[in-house]
């Protein structure tokens, strides 16, 4: 297990490394250029519930503000969902939306022991959805997100987590998409002792507004402003 770990850990650092070295985001690129860009944000309740709502609107609104209110943010997660229902939906919930870039995450969920969905399946699943709004649009920007940490009953339900992470990182890295991988910053908090990261992550599973704001929103936007 302590290998199996470490082996984890490695890859992780590995891939933040290579991730580092990707440039400047499509749709901030477009946004600098003066070009109106629609992003629609795609995923589980860590997106659709009140916390999701308090980045997404952080995010739009900071890049609003930075580049002269071009940008239009769609939400289209579903609190509950998982990358089946991703692919069943994506037709209504993305594609017919129009995007120049569309942000994914459903690893949380497709790791939830109920869904039955394993990595493999998973990974088909993500791989149909990048493939499909590339034969829409092969110029819109598809970029992959991994969460925060699910705890107590909820992490006991997703005890394979790490494992559905650590594919996003792979699909990113094989494709050459951009990854914004939010698990070092949570784990990080983690670190620092259960209280900490109940504050921020008031039911063990959903970051809560303040967490959302101050943790994921900033990244985000970092990560979409890399040069």
């Amino acid at each position: 297990m302590k290998n199996h770990l470490l082996k984890i850990a490695f890859s992780v650092c590995a891939f933040l490394a290579f991730n580092a070295s990707f440039a400047q985001s499509k749709l901030i690129k477009n946004l600098a250029a003066g070009k109106h860009q629609t992003l629609v944000t795609y995923g589980t309740s860590l997106t659709a519930a009140e916390g999701g709502r308090a980045w997404v609107d952080s995010v739009n609104k900071a890049l609003n503000k930075k580049y002269n209110g071009l940008l239009t943010t769609l939400n289209a997660a579903k609190s509950g969902m998982w990358s089946t229902w991703g692919v069943q939906h994506l037709e209504d919930s993305v594609i017919k939306k129009a995007p120049d870039a569309v942000l994914i995450e459903f690893a949380m969920n497709d790791a939830f022991l109920d869904y039955k969905t394993n990595v493999d399946v998973a990974r088909l699943n993500l791989n149909y959805m990048i493939d499909r709004i590339k034969l829409y649009n092969p110029d819109c920007e598809v970029i992959l997100q991994t969460m925060n940490i699910p705890l107590n009953e909820h992490g006991q339900s997703r005890p394979n987590i790490l494992a559905y992470y650590q594919m996003y990182r792979e699909v990113a890295k094989a494709r050459k998409l951009l990854l914004i991988d939010h698990y070092p910053h949570w784990k990080e908090l983690l670190d620092k002792g259960k209280d900490a990261y109940m504050k921020a992550v008031p039911d063990g599973i959903h970051p809560g507004v303040e967490g959302s704001k101050q943790i994921i929103a900033p990244y985000i936007i970092k990560r979409l402003e890399d040069k």
